[in-house]
């Protein structure tokens, strides 16, 4: 499908729009080996235009990416992309009536069709990951109260759309701007419950890389993933990437709203259970992360012989400068670097990496990888806990037996 035919006519025409039908109920379970608490998740239901997901709630939907989906590539299939809503998702949408209103301290308040969203600048490619603020939450020890994920919350795709910062020009910014502000159509399921919108400085707003996006990997976005639009942030994490886009704001003050304010923050300092009154900021760019995808926790690999292992790495909100295997501290501690595969999707994509070992003489005992970003932040061997359990970043280890 030509780039001009995605824009134009598949995402934007208001063929219909989109609708989301009725999950199938089923039994098959897997196991996250998630410390302190139970483990086995569903594999089913089955929702529309889904592969077979971990599925974490139905209502409203969180649903996680098995770990192989992430041995196949650098690139997520939109059937396999993790999902996670807040709040009561639309089960259709109209594209033909779908109106963006761009307000708030703008000189003239617009309300755009897809079409004048489209047309506001020119058409804008980005592989970025999409990562949930909690991903990996469920391996915090101790446990932390919120959606225990395994790893899988996260995925990579290529976006497509046009820059946030060519649409607020249809609004012109006024003075005094600060932040942007953006909402959806899901709507709070509880009365009084605080509506999902978030907001992000007026200088992430303006850069080139910024999308009001309405493509996912040369598709339209699944009605999952926010159909027609959301905003993409690279770098950040999905808790900024408001789907189902109906409503641009520009603030000239901070953003007071529950989950900006209130949640989605960790603290300025280190914390331990039970710690109270410290400050916090609110959860923003990615840190490194980095996973071996060849070979599971416990899996025996052949004494004697040479092995390689391979896997997945991130810079998180800068590119990837290396990675490498590294063994147990209380082992006496050594590393090894890793071969990067190449670097085809930018700065905010996941990138593979390999390194293959010339001959397995005993277990490999707690072997992990640390990623490095190119701005020097290094994966730490220890997790920094914090009772949301947000940004997780630490080596990710595993035990191997030699047989």
């Amino acid at each position: 499908m030509s780039q001009r035919r995605l824009t134009r006519r598949a995402l934007i025409a208001g063929v219909g729009g989109a609708a989301l039908a009725a999950p199938v109920l089923a039994q098959k379970l897997i196991d996250l080996a998630l410390p302190g608490g139970p483990s086995l998740r569903p594999l089913e239901p089955q929702f529309p235009g889904k592969g077979e997901m971990i599925v974490q709630r139905i209502r409203p939907p969180l649903l996680e990416t098995p770990m192989e989906v992430f041995a196949k590539g650098t690139i997520t299939p939109n059937d396999r992309m993790f999902v996670r809503w807040n709040w009561e998702m639309p089960t259709s949408v109209n594209a033909a009536k779908h109106r963006v209103a761009v307000g708030g301290a703008v000189k003239a308040p617009v309300s755009l069709t897809l079409d004048e969203i489209a047309s506001a600048g020119e058409t804008v490619e980005i592989v970025a990951i999409n990562q949930c603020a909690g991903n990996g939450r469920g391996l915090s020890e101790p446990r932390v109260t919120g959606t225990q994920w395994g790893n899988g919350a996260m995925g990579c795709a290529k976006w497509t759309g046009v820059r946030l910062s060519d649409v607020l020009a249809k609004a012109g910014i006024g003075v005094g701007a600060k932040r942007v502000r953006f909402a959806g159509l899901d709507v709070p399921m509880t009365d009084g419950a605080p509506q999902f919108i978030k907001s992000i400085p007026m200088d992430i707003a303006m850069r080139d890389d910024v999308l009001v996006a309405w493509g996912m990997n040369d598709e339209p976005l699944p009605l999952l993933h926010g159909f027609p639009l959301r905003i993409v942030v690279p770098g950040w994490f999905s808790t900024y990437w408001v789907k189902m886009l109906s409503t641009i704001e520009v603030l000239t003050g901070e953003d007071e709203s529950h989950y900006v304010a209130e949640t989605y923050r960790w603290p300025t300092v280190p914390v331990v259970p039970g710690d109270k009154d410290f400050s916090t900021v609110p959860i923003t760019a990615m840190p490194p992360r980095s996973f071996i995808t060849s070979h599971a926790d416990g899996t025996t690999v052949a004494l004697g012989k040479p092995l390689t292992l391979e896997g997945i790495a991130m810079g998180g909100d800068a590119g990837l400068a290396k990675v490498d295997l590294v063994g147990a501290q209380d082992g006496g501690g050594w590393e090894i670097s890793c071969k990067l595969g190449p670097d085809k999707g930018g700065p905010y994509a996941l990138r593979r990496w390999s390194v293959t070992l010339p001959q397995v003489s005993d277990n490999l005992t707690e072997i992990g990888i640390r990623a490095t970003n190119v701005n020097g932040v290094v994966q730490p061997e220890t997790l920094v806990w914090n009772a949301s359990g947000y940004a997780r970043s630490v080596i990710e280890r595993i035990t191997l037996r030699a047989q």
